[in-house]
């Protein structure tokens, strides 16, 4: 008998993530119904371990340009065929620079000496520099700090020559917990777009808000004419926990489901340890269900111990002790005789099963965490699969 095929064991996935190409337009058209703007679709960390390549394409009929982190995602994104523009939102390396040039991408420049140093190698090279001018209101991380924003410095750069200024931009730190310093940002952030229009400085696009911006703080943005969504393109309302701004959780529609198998189930007796440390021993027997999920495929170790749950048959299974490397283990012994859990039956980590649910907030929630970290936590090892 010979061995199956690989395109037959590729197709039954024991860990694998179902990507909704329908609920990310939909998603993405809820962040240009609420802003009026131009999308700027944040598609860094492989769309934050949705798939960036899957993900943009999806999209492109939808946004004005794509956001990335550094030039390696970008050249993804070329490779496969996109032309839509796109900004790659962090510094680059002196090494990056000219491949970025030569590819056209958008760049974020942070002082008026970097902007000397890219028009002088935009020159070298026959070309033009596409730049983003970034603002620091408050975020500490990157961009011109308010006492180098003067006239002078905006004249300075409108005067460089291989430079065409795309966009001014800054971010908000805390749009989740500070509403009065991301009101008195905005605030500044608006003065220093009206000094650089009357300085001569008229960039394509003008932006501040990424999710939490965008529907937290709709009048803050009234002056820009670009947003930038991120998590929020993923069905996750960054706001929803903090009674800032509208609810929008209902309006998104989560786009990734996280899945895994029953890979074996096993009865133990009262008494009985389970996983690393014993930190869970058995009160009573037990029957265990091993799932074909652990940390290598970026199921938080942090949540062991802490009333963690998946699903199965659409009901709500504890974790039982420490989240191994490859395998986690639930309790199912309480399922009834006629719905028995066998190998091979689906799992859900993240997402819906029947009416039940498991957000990635209340993952995160759980592993002390954020919702990006667990999306972008999602390894390789995880299958992507595109659904309608």
């Amino acid at each position: 008998m010979s061995p199956p095929s690989s395109a037959a064991v590729a197709a039954v996935h024991r860990c694998w993530a179902e990507i909704s190409l329908t609920a990310l337009r939909h998603n993405a058209g809820v962040a240009r119904t609420q802003s009026g703007h131009d999308l700027m679709a944040v598609v860094k960390a492989n769309a934050y371990g949705h798939g960036a390549v899957t993900v943009a394409r999806a999209l492109q009929e939808q946004v004005a340009v794509f956001g990335v982190a550094n030039l390696q995602e970008a050249l993804e994104l070329r490779s496969a065929g996109l032309d839509t523009p796109i900004l790659l939102l962090g510094t680059c390396l002196a090494e990056e620079q000219v491949p970025a040039l030569r590819a056209g991408f958008h760049i974020c420049i942070n002082s008026l000496a970097e902007a000397r140093a890219w028009s002088e190698l935009a020159g070298r090279l026959g070309t033009t520099a596409l730049g983003h001018v970034v603002l620091d209101t408050g975020m500490g991380r990157m961009g011109f700090i308010e006492p180098e924003w003067t006239e002078d410095t905006v004249r300075a750069l409108v005067a460089l020559p291989h430079i065409s200024w795309e966009g001014l931009a800054t971010h908000l730190p805390s749009p989740d917990e500070d509403a009065g310093f991301t009101r008195r940002q905005i605030e500044l952030f608006h003065q220093s777009v009206r000094l650089a229009q009357v300085s001569g400085l008229q960039p394509r696009w003008v932006d501040l808000a990424s999710s939490a911006g965008l529907l937290g703080y709709p009048a803050g943005h009234e002056f820009c004419n670009l947003v930038r969504p991120g998590l929020m393109l993923y069905g996750v309302d960054p706001l929803a926990s903090t009674g800032l701004g509208d609810p929008y959780q209902e309006k998104l529609r989560p786009v990734l489901t996280w899945k895994t198998r029953v890979i074996l189930v096993r009865e133990l007796p009262e008494g009985h340890g389970i996983s690393y440390g014993r930190s869970h021993v058995t009160r009573r027997p037990t029957r265990v269900a091993t799932l074909a999920c652990g940390y290598a495929d970026g199921y938080p170790r942090q949540v062991s111990g802490k009333n963690a749950f998946v699903l199965l048959h659409g009901q709500r299974c504890p974790l039982l002790g420490r989240v191994t490397m490859d395998q986690i283990m639930v309790d199912v012994t309480d399922f009834p005789a006629g719905q028995p859990v066998v190998p091979g039956d689906e799992v859900v980590l993240l997402g819906t099963q029947g009416e039940a649910k498991i957000s990635a907030e209340e993952v995160a929630d759980k592993a002390g965490t954020i919702s990006w970290h667990v999306f972008t936590g999602i390894t390789a090892r995880v299958a992507r699969v595109v659904v309608a």
